[in-house]
């Protein structure tokens, strides 16, 4: 076993265990979709519950719902009336995805809309205290814009995979559309004076934003 991989398991075996629902949903995730390493999996998703239950939001936002897991772990640590929004781009998700929402023991607080946030999002008189992006890379910064107005002063937005599996050191010139929206998107977290930022090298990399 590389030292890696042993590190990671002996994370795992020293945090709090995921449910049975969600250990379930991961295995079909994994069997049943393309790029299964897209689920948030155990370690990410204790630290998006804990997160919620750090920050007490009432609206949470998560653009990029995929199978669910990311959706279950922040719905896990919601308060009784708040309501998690998530959206997924993606039609041909819906089938598989939708049932893991409204069979799970927090289905009354989800809300799971299929369509573009970019569009649905701004037709929402909603502010949010929390949002999670794990959407479409390239536009990142398009997100980011639309959601910092509609997020309370003080809330949160956190950022999945802002080191894109260390592609964000490549040279320009050999970067994809994907990456390339992800760099532009740290550079441009970095300079805005509107929030306050730090990336943790979690995963993929996540980057916590707090609206100042």
């Amino acid at each position: 076993m590389k030292e890696t991989d042993a590190l990671d398991a002996y994370i795992l075996g020293h945090i709090d265990e995921e449910s049975d629902y969600l250990k379930a949903l991961y295995r079909a995730t994994h069997v049943k979709l393309l790029r299964p390493r897209m689920a948030s999996g155990h370690l990410q998703g204790r630290m998006l519950k804990m997160f919620v239950t750090m920050i007490h939001p009432r609206q949470v936002l998560e653009i990029g719902t995929y199978s669910g897991y990311s959706a279950l772990c922040l719905a896990e640590g919601l308060e009784e009336g708040a309501m998690l929004h998530t959206f997924e781009i993606n039609d041909e998700q819906e089938d598989f995805t939708r049932p893991w929402l409204e069979g799970s023991p927090y289905a009354d607080r989800i809300r799971f809309y299929i369509g573009d946030a970019l569009q649905i999002v701004p037709t929402m008189d909603i502010t949010f205290d929390l949002a999670f992006v794990d959407g479409n890379k390239r536009v990142y910064i398009d997100y980011y814009e639309m959601i910092l107005p509609r997020l309370r002063k003080g809330g949160y937005i956190i950022a999945d995979n802002t080191l894109w599996d260390g592609h964000v050191l490549e040279e320009p010139r050999s970067a994809d559309a994907q990456t390339i929206g992800i760099k532009r998107f740290n550079d441009h977290v970095a300079s805005d004076r509107r929030v306050e930022k730090v990336i943790l090298p979690l995963r993929d990399g996540l980057t916590i934003i707090r609206k100042l």
